[in-house]
């Protein structure tokens, strides 16, 4: 899923300062599983801010919505008629999200209460670890289901360095390096014979952005 935090509340109200009508428009999927831009956190942002403002003196109509998800288009109809009444749109989605919604309204102001931080998974309660770069190319069925890319600090797919000691990254001691994992887990195995295997280096010259994928269903059906 894709991780995101909520930006301070003083960046956030400097987006929208001269504003008179806002509207807070929540994701209901992945940043509300992570705590950042569900329905109840458009509920605590609307009510700082309508705090924030009535303590200025300021008359600001702040309303709240949320959609199940700002990365589809089909999602925003039921506001389609909505936003043009609002100066500005304060986005808690995803990078995806915020930009969508820019598009789709091209005539009102959209700013992003989240930064966007990476693709995860949940740890425990509370507690998300990036696992995924989205580098197009992946490695998993080579290095035992552990991302060199993303767990290495360097990003190496030939591994490890002559930094790892005892099993620690050199760049941070705190650390497991990712090599040492990718090592156990393929001994665990049996197949220790994947890491003797050479990875050419990520060519990231070859990468275009931004990037368009096609189902091959669909492609056929639009030519």
């Amino acid at each position: 899923m894709i991780v995101g935090q909520r930006k301070p509340f003083d960046e956030i109200k400097s987006y929208v300062d001269g504003c008179e009508k806002i509207l807070v428009l929540g994701c209901g999927t992945c940043v509300a599983v992570c705590m950042a831009g569900g329905e109840k956190e458009v509920q605590i942002l609307a009510s700082q801010l309508r705090i924030a403002f009535q303590e200025e003196g300021k008359n600001v109509q702040v309303d709240e919505e949320t959609i199940l998800r700002q990365c589809d288009r089909e999602y925003f109809d039921t506001l389609k008629d909505r936003v043009d009444k609002y100066d500005v749109v304060i986005s808690m989605a995803c990078g995806a999200g915020v930009q969508l919604a820019a598009e789709l309204f091209p005539h009102r102001v959209v700013v992003p209460a989240l930064n966007t931080t990476f693709i995860g998974i949940a740890e425990k309660e509370g507690v998300w670890s990036e696992k995924c770069r989205a580098c197009s190319n992946c490695l998993l069925a080579e290095t035992g289901g552990i991302c060199p890319i993303t767990i290495c600090p360097k990003g190496l797919v030939n591994g490890p360095c002559g930094g790892t000691n005892h099993g620690k990254c050199e760049v941070d001691k705190n650390k497991d390096c990712a090599w040492t994992l990718i090592y156990r887990r393929l001994e665990g195995q049996g197949r220790l014979d994947k890491i003797r295997e050479i990875h050419p280096p990520k060519n990231y010259k070859v990468q275009t952005t931004p990037a368009t994928i096609w189902h091959a269903a669909y492609r056929e059906e639009e030519a």
